[in-house]
Formats: C-alpha cells, sequence, structure tokens
C-alpha cells in the first residue's frame, strides 16, 4: 500500500498569527511534524498543503514535498479539512500520483512523535477500518452548561459518586487520522472516523492559544 501523510498547513490563523510556522524552541511549529512523519518511515511521501509560498519554503527545508499550493478556495476560514485533503488528492492524479492510504497529521499537535504514528498505523492494519487519535478526557458527569448564571447538566447522572468510579471518557485530539482513499467522499468527517488509537495525554496537546504555545515551548524543553 502506498501511504501519503498530509500536513494541513495554511495561514492567516487568526487565534494565534502565523501558528504553524510560530517558533517552539526555535523550530517552526509545523517542523515538528515533518519530522515525525518522516522518521515514521511508513510514509511513501509526506506533504505540505499550503497557500503560502513562505510556508512551502520552510516546509520544503525540512524535507516535507509541497508540489503545489492550495487554492483561495480551501484557504478560506470556512473550508474543512475534507475540501483541502480532496483538493490534494485530485491534484496528485493530475500529476499520475496516487495512493492508498491517507494519514492526516495536523501541524499544531507538535508532541506527537513517531511512534505514534507507527502505533496508530498498526491499529489500522489490525482492524483494517478508519483510525482517529484520542486521549483521556473531561468526565462528562462534572461538565456542565450555564444559562442565566445556573449549572445545568450535561447528562442526568448522579455525579456524587468517586471519582476513581467515574467511567473513562476519550476525546478526539485532532493528532492523526488514517483513512483508505478509496472510501473518502464529500460526506467523510475524520472525527467519526470508527477505530481509536489512545495516545498519551502529555503527546496530545493541540496549539490553540499563545499560552499552548508557551506550554509546548516548555514541554519540548523537558522531554
Amino acid at each position: 500500500m502506498k501511504v501519503l501523510a498530509i500536513i494541513p498547513a495554511r495561514s492567516g490563523s487568526k487565534g494565534v498569527k502565523d501558528k504553524n510556522i510560530r517558533l517552539v524552541n526555535d523550530i517552526p511549529l509545523m517542523a515538528y511534524t515533518i519530522k515525525a512523519a518522516k522518521t515514521s518511515d511508513i510514509c511513501d511521501e509526506v506533504m505540505v498543503s499550503t497557500d503560502s509560498v513562505e510556508y512551502a519554503n520552510i516546509a520544503k527545508s525540512y524535507g516535507a514535498n509541497v508540489p503545489f499550493l492550495r487554492s483561495e478556495k480551501t484557504s478560506s476560514d470556512t473550508a474543512k479539512t475534507l475540501d483541502c485533503v480532496l483538493e490534494v488528492l485530485d491534484e496528485y492524479k493530475k500529476i499520475g500520483k496516487t495512493f492508498d492510504v491517507l494519514i492526516i497529521l495536523q501541524p499544531t499537535s507538535p508532541l506527537r512523535d513517531a511512534e505514534d504514528i507507527k502505533e496508530a498505523f498498526k491499529t489500522f492494519l489490525k482492524h483494517n477500518k478508519s483510525v482517529a487519535s484520542v486521549c483521556e478526557g473531561d468526565n462528562v458527569v462534572l461538565l456542565r452548561t450555564i444559562s442565566d448564571g445556573k449549572l445545568e447538566k450535561i447528562i442526568e447522572q448522579n455525579s456524587t459518586i468517586r471519582r476513581q468510579d467515574f467511567k473513562k471518557n476519550y476525546k478526539i485530539n485532532g493528532a492523526i487520522y488514517i483513512n483508505y482513499i478509496k472510501d473518502l467522499d464529500e460526506n467523510t468527517s475524520f472525527n467519526d472516523n470508527e477505530i481509536a488509537f489512545i495516545m498519551e495525554k502529555s503527546h496530545s496537546l493541540d496549539i490553540d492559544t499563545e499560552w499552548d504555545l508557551k506550554f509546548a515551548e516548555y514541554l519540548k524543553g523537558t522531554i
């Protein structure tokens, strides 16, 4: 099977300016994902999908392929990851390159490493079904919404039980998605992939704020 890793890294992030190329211990954020993908030794091609020439040059300097730039349509604030993926596959097809398996690796997960990718791929091969990485999440019994200042339960369950008796919950951490390309269509939702690959919470940080960047830098300095 031929495996394509796509690292979606559009420019113009609003929450954290130029998030995907911000330096974490003097290394651009997306470079951690490029390195993890390449050193996993399971990807026939590691490509960065970006709309930016600057981002493309940085990606290439760390060993990723950027054979084309994203279109304006798939680089907008409303574009979905699926839009990017389908465009990438179509562009590759135009130059005569096809793949069997897709691995999506978000550049905002710098603590996900090559071993995580290898183990996720083993899970994919074992079950022969789509995979999404998850980590342990907050217990839904303790989650609340607030309406007019009043706490309201998400689920109707008594929360006066011991913490150790709570059932474990898991959340999609956005670090790894694996799918057969033949199964993709315009209705595909990667967050609805069937099989869980459980990652350590310490590897599951998703960069979304300046604080996350500082925390990633601290953690990278201690690993």
